[in-house]
């Protein structure tokens, strides 16, 4: 990968992708995930001019093009964060919150299971829990504040989240809601179009095209989750993303349909019965 990335001509003129040096072991459900993202956060905080963390997978796709996205983003307090939210832990509070877990990631050359500990754990009575999304769109000050916090909230939740199931998915929530800083800068949606069963499973449903027009009008930035080289993502690189097979498109001269869709949900997000009283509740 890093090989193709210095030999790919694409991305030399512009110098913005980059391949970390010595990957991390991920487990599966285990803090490794979460000490990867809190890696690639400290890389960029150290080597680039940005405003906003936006963590994806290899299952994400964009439904709007990048300057789409920089333009509805353009008019928007730097502050703020995209962080779907909520201290209504239902099934996750004996599921998630008890259970012990160790991740052989942190200690072990080889991959392997998280494996479970017999005994469980209280609830924490110092700070409150929360949940939520594992996908986010976090702002550069509250970056740096899990990267070098000032007061020890970020290690001190970092320490707890080792050994909890799925920290990826309350590390972040927990960390904002509990800072006296950042709560009142919660935005409570992840900006992602994300088809559930119901009841809801352990993965997400498998997008195709007859997802297509829900996913348009959900206009959303981000859908998960595909499988590679599926139908529909030829049909979004042709009729959302303007790209033709194997080019990337050209910078148009004004903002397209993208940051159209993407500003008007912003917009409603924005709005203050949907803003102020859905944060950190």
């Amino acid at each position: 990968m890093a090989r193709f990335v210095a030999g790919e001509p694409l991305f030399q003129p512009e110098g913005n992708v980059m391949i970390v040096g010595k990957p991390n072991l991920v487990t599966y459900r285990g803090p490794t995930m979460l000490a990867t993202t809190l890696h690639a956060m400290a890389l960029l905080l150290r080597c680039c001019r940005w405003d906003w963390f936006i963590n994806l997978s290899a299952s994400d796709y964009p439904l709007v093009t990048q300057d789409d996205l920089i333009y509805a983003f353009s008019e928007l307090p730097r502050d703020l964060n995209f962080i779907q939210h909520t201290s209504r832990l239902g099934w996750k509070m004996n599921k998630r919150g008890k259970p012990i877990i160790i991740d052989p990631g942190l200690y072990s050359l080889n991959k392997s299971e998280i494996w479970w500990v017999i005994k469980q754990r209280s609830l924490p009575t110092s700070f409150k829990l929360f949940t939520g999304s594992a996908w986010t769109f976090l702002s550069r000050p509250f970056s740096e504040y899990c990267i070098i916090g000032y007061d020890n909230l970020p290690r001190t939740l970092l320490l707890y989240y080792t050994n909890f199931v799925s920290s990826p998915e309350g590390y972040f929530q927990t960390l904002i809601c509990n800072s006296d800083e950042f709560r009142n800068t919660t935005v409570n949606h992840d900006l992602h179009y994300i088809a559930w069963d119901n009841p809801p499973k352990q993965h997400p449903k498998t997008l195709g095209t007859r997802d297509y027009r829900k996913m348009v009008m959900s206009n959303r930035p981000f859908a998960r989750k595909f499988k590679g080289n599926d139908p529909v993502l030829n049909r979004i690189d042709r009729e959302l993303l303007r790209n033709k097979r194997n080019r990337v498109s050209k910078p148009e001269l004004g903002p397209g349909s993208g940051a159209r869709r993407l500003k008007s949900l912003l917009l409603r997000l924005m709005l203050r019965r949907n803003f102020v009283k859905r944060q950190c509740r």
